[in-house]
């Protein structure tokens, strides 16, 4: 059944007027109102947009749009004004505009809301196009039509291990107002798809979720209709469930779009234009009943954004709308007589026409993608949709085409599949990429049974240029080196960039070993020459694993697994190498992951021990002090040396818990020790110090032991005083100082800090590393090192403790050059606590003070 063209435009051409329909409630802020409290104003009343106003004078609006457009991955940004990120000027109506207009001037402008104002220009509401779907009478008009009539637009589909930000970011490149989520079987077991939108951007800007992952956020499921549902059905559910967007499904329950209140009012005109069929079947009727109503279909016709073209039933063109024109660049006077061929492109082959011709006399309509050409010779993709137009008798008497421009389309679809294949900084394969090339050379190995090879990269020491030149310089690194990576790489050879400052090569075919190893060969190689970094010549070496087909693994899965694993062994031996995957590498990467989830386990249950050491004053061997050593014993590995697990905790991130263990566990001993009034020294790592919540942590804890702080000392390893951020570490060390605690540079002489640089530092002291005293005082060469740092720290008014003492000659040259304090062995190994307790009620004397 069709309805006649007058009864579907009864909807826009009423006389309700936006004063009808607004939202009368005005939520406003004031300019200097940060992002972040606007997005929580916006959350807390459920809306989608905020008006910034001063005194009575609107400035501008921020919307659920505006939102995505923000650099969500920078926190910082939350807390500017909301006017720096406002759009202005307001587009206003007046109260008595109609909705069509209201409507048609929405399309105009690109924008879904609308101010309104009053005729003495006070605001008062604003209308959305939510508004003008759900309270106007479309019942009648959207029954008939199915959501495949209007979508023909792909959907955004992003993986649920996405941000918040990169997900905003790519939403805005691609303009979608929502995307959908897709995740793995094993992280959602009911359903496969969510959805994430402008509004749950605003939301997550107000709570502070911009780097969450969609997987934590989305919301799932996926609110479903399959594609041939009648709109009617999908607004009523919109309705029903108070959403703005559902996914469209096929008929296998994948999403194949997203339909929103936007489309629907967008696409309004594609559905008036479809009852053009009807009104020319009932031409001559609407001529004798009401001249009117064709009068409204040709206005219809000639101010639609979209091309119109009726043909006779043998394809000759009768007419076509001023936007054909505008699109192919033909006159109607050069169109008239002729036949749709005038704009063949050539890119379809006779089979394609044939079963368009084939469907159009069967079904009576077509619809697809297909390429035409323009009148200057510009092939151009287009969406067209055929209509045959029926006679009473039911032969066809005419055709009629619409059909749109969807070059802009096909561009942000190839964008979106470059943002999902392609590393956007370097240009090269991602992960998801490398996993497919991956996957199908290996089904290629298989087939004709020959070798391949996968090889792990990791740029050594990386982090270092991030931390001293800025973020800006290590992306350039990372770029300058894909293009090293590339030109190292033959023809059908596959570099990609996994993450961060990881790298990945596939070789889909060689020979063995030793052609790999020649390429390992000019990949380290091609990081001989120094880099050119902001005016700055960097040197940047790598570490590479090599696993190969079929001799290591099977699957993709276990190649890359050992081909990291190989990497890793490569930086053991020293870095700027590479390591060919052995079971020995595989064994020790295994008993790693078996260390790394028992330190987890000992942090997340507090099994770390401290014990204690004790330092003394060389001239009389009196006990000074003590020294704060974790140690650790699991029931499965036994005792693990510090060495082995500090260094993981400082890989994985686990540094700042387990220091702040260790500082908790001293000041709570210290409490319990209060009479005996012993200071305790305490390492800290670089990454505790250049913590901004270490200092608020440790004040924390002070408070809630009320120990002295000056009986705590933190001992500061010299490698920590880079001089790219001497600025940064004194104001810290001055902080510390101020709450009265001491403070030491330890493992002084192996570092690079200068005189110079130590003289504008408050510490109170400094520790002879123990490889200087090992050889003492036999060695000559750290003799005379030994006595030069223990004249220098006396010339400056420092303590001096010499480490790793372990017998009497040592503890007399030390004491000869002017050394004051000594730790080793020869004085006392660390004990635990209650035995620590017990030397000390022993030794310490009554007249004992604090420092």
């Amino acid at each position: 059944m069709n309805l006649p063209l007058s009864t579907a435009l009864t909807p826009l051409s009423s006389g309700q007027t936006v004063a009808q329909v607004l939202q009368k409630k005005l939520i406003c802020c004031e300019p200097q109102t940060s992002v972040q409290q606007a997005a929580s104003l916006m959350r807390h009343h459920n809306i989608s947009c905020i008006l910034v106003k001063k005194s009575d004078h609107i400035l501008g609006i921020w919307t659920e749009s505006d939102c995505k457009k923000l650099d969500l991955s920078d926190t910082t940004l939350l807390g500017q004004s909301v006017s720096m990120v406002m759009s202005c000027p307001v587009l206003s109506v007046p109260d008595q505009c109609t909705t069509s207009e209201a409507a048609a001037l929405m399309k105009q402008k690109g924008v879904r809301r609308l101010l309104v104002t009053d005729r003495a220009h006070k605001a008062i509401g604003i209308v959305t196009q939510t508004d003008l779907i759900h309270q106007q009478p479309l019942e009648h008009y959207l029954v008939l039509r199915d959501i495949s009539s209007i979508l023909v637009e792909l959907p955004l589909l992003l993986q649920a291990e996405l941000t918040v930000a990169q997900a905003a970011i790519l939403m805005q490149q691609t303009q979608r107002d929502a995307a959908i989520v897709k995740f793995d079987h094993s992280q959602c077991v009911d359903t496969e798809y969510g959805i994430v939108t402008e509004r749950d951007l605003v939301h997550f800007v107000a709570t502070e979720r911009t780097l969450c992952t969609l997987a934590e956020v989305a919301t799932r499921p996926l609110l479903t209709l399959p594609l041939h549902s009648s709109l009617l059905q999908a607004v009523r559910l919109l309705r029903e469930h108070g959403f703005r967007h559902l996914g469209v499904t096929d008929p296998y329950g994948k999403p194949v779009g997203l339909l929103s209140h936007n489309h629907i009012l967008l696409n309004m005109e594609h559905l008036y234009i479809s009852e053009l069929k009807a009104a020319l079947e009932a031409r001559d009727k609407a001529l004798r009943s009401s001249e009117s109503s064709l009068r409204l279909a040709y206005k219809v016709i000639e101010a639609s954004h979209d091309a119109v073209m009726i043909t006779d039933e043998r394809g000759v063109i009768q007419s076509v709308n001023p936007s054909f024109c505008k699109l192919t660049g033909y006159s109607m006077e050069e169109a008239l007589g002729q036949t749709p061929n005038l704009l063949s492109s050539g890119q379809h082959d006779e089979s394609f026409y044939q079963q368009m011709w084939q469907r159009l006399q069967q079904q009576g309509y077509w619809q697809g993608e297909i390429w035409n050409k323009r009148k200057n010779g510009e092939i151009y993709p287009e969406w067209l949709s055929i209509s045959a137009v029926r006679g009473e008798n039911g032969t066809t008497n005419q055709y009629a085409a619409i059909f749109s421009d969807i070059t802009e389309r096909k561009k942000r679809e190839q964008k979106i599949h470059e943002l999902a294949y392609f590393d956007e900084l370097t240009g090269l394969a991602n992960r998801r990429l490398f996993q497919d090339r991956l996957e199908q050379a290996l089904a290629n190995a298989k087939r004709h049974d020959h070798q391949l090879a996968v090889l792990f990269l990791d740029l050594d020491l990386f982090k270092r240029i991030n931390d001293t030149l800025g973020h800006q310089a290590g992306d350039e690194a990372l770029r300058q080196v894909a293009r090293r990576l590339q030109k190292a790489s033959r023809a059908g050879e596959s570099v990609a960039r996994l993450g961060g400052d990881e790298f990945t090569m596939l070789v889909p075919e060689c020979d063995g070993v030793e052609e790999i190893e020649k390429l390992a060969q000019r990949i380290v190689a091609q990081f001989d020459l120094p880099f050119q970094i902001q005016h700055n010549e960097l040197v940047l070496t790598t570490s590479v694993g090599i696993s190969i087909y079929p001799q290591h693994g099977t699957n993709a899965s276990e190649l890359l697994k050992f081909a990291d694993a190989a990497m890793y062994q490569a930086k053991e031996s020293g870095r700027n190498k590479y390591s060919i995957y052995t079971s020995s590498v595989g064994q020790r990467n295994d008993q790693a992951l078996q260390l790394e989830q028992a330190l987890r386990k000992a942090l997340s249950q507090q099994q770390l021990e401290v014990h204690y050491q004790p330092k003394v004053k060389l001239q009389t061997g009196q006990l000074h002090s003590l020294e704060a050593l974790v140690r650790w014993h699991d029931d499965e590995l036994g005792e693990v040396p510090p060495a082995r697990f500090i260094p993981m905790a400082e890989t994985l991130g686990l540094i700042h818990q387990l220091g702040q263990q260790v500082l908790r566990q001293v000041c709570h001993q210290l409490q319990l020790w209060e009479k005996l009034a012993v200071p305790v020294a305490v390492n800290i790592s670089a990454k505790e110090l250049a913590d901004p919540l270490f200092l608020p942590q440790l004040k924390q804890i002070l408070a809630e032991t009320d120990v002295d702080p000056q009986l705590l000392e933190l001992e500061i390893t010299e490698s920590c005083l880079l001089p790219e951020r001497a600025a940064e570490t004194q104001q810290m060390l001055q902080k510390l100082r101020q709450l009265g605690i001491r403070l030491a540079i330890d493992d002084f002489g192996t570092g690079y800090s200068s005189l110079s640089y130590l003289r504008h530092l408050p510490i109170n002291s400094l520790k002879i590393d123990r490889s200087f005293i090992k050889a003492l005082p036999d060695n000559t060469s750290d003799r005379q090192i030994t006595s030069a740092i223990i004249a220098m720290a006396n010339a400056m008014g420092l303590d001096v403790i010499a480490e790793g003492v372990e017998t009497q000659a040592q503890q007399e040259f030390l004491l000869a050059a002017g050394c004051q304090f000594g730790q080793g062995y020869w004085f006392g190994k660390a004990k635990n606590a209650t035995t620590t307790q017990l030397l000390l009620q022993k030794t310490v004397p009554r007249h004992f003070h604090k420092p």
